[in-house]
């Protein structure tokens, strides 16, 4: 587990709030939050609270994009040991399909190719999650996920190419 950061508070009237923490280092580090949300980050110097070293003055957004880069990701650690290979397609049923008019669970599109039909847009309408009895008509567009090849395995088999 790791050590927890111990900070302190002091109330600024008329101006805000200043939180003060020590680093593993021994540097000072304070956050004077301001009334008007501006923040200024500043290093004193340890043996002296009132001699400021350094200071920025950050304005609202810009301090929340300094708290998104300070703030780790939990698990960021899993992004670096898996590579996602997936893909989506739009795969339209035309006349010459061999599945116009047939079943998705006809096509064994999944069991066949590991790529999954994930939703059919028909004209102004989606059907997400199509059950395996859902007849295809001419003119849907099949959405697909899966792999690079699964889903042109997928492509293969609805154009009947």
């Amino acid at each position: 587990m790791e050590p927890t950061a111990h900070t302190r508070k002091t109330s600024l009237p008329g101006v805000g709030a200043r939180y003060d923490l020590e680093t593993e280092s021994g540097r000072h580090l304070s956050v004077v939050v301001h009334q008007d949300g501006r923040r200024m980050l500043a290093f004193h110097d340890p043996e002296d609270d009132d001699d400021c070293r350094d200071s920025a003055t950050l304005a609202p957004n810009e301090a929340t994009a300094l708290a998104k880069l300070l703030t780790p990701d939990p698990v960021a650690h899993l992004h670096q040991h898996m590579e996602i290979d997936l893909v989506t397609e739009h795969i339209e049923i035309t006349k010459r399909s061999p599945y116009a008019g047939r079943t998705l669970g006809s096509t064994q599109a999944r069991t066949l190719t590991g790529a999954s039909i994930v939703a059919v847009l028909r004209r102004t309408a989606a059907v997400p999650s199509p059950a395996p009895d859902f007849r295809f008509a001419i003119g849907d567009t099949l959405v697909v996920v899966g792999t690079r090849e699964g889903v042109d395995a997928v492509a293969d088999l609805i154009t009947g190419g």
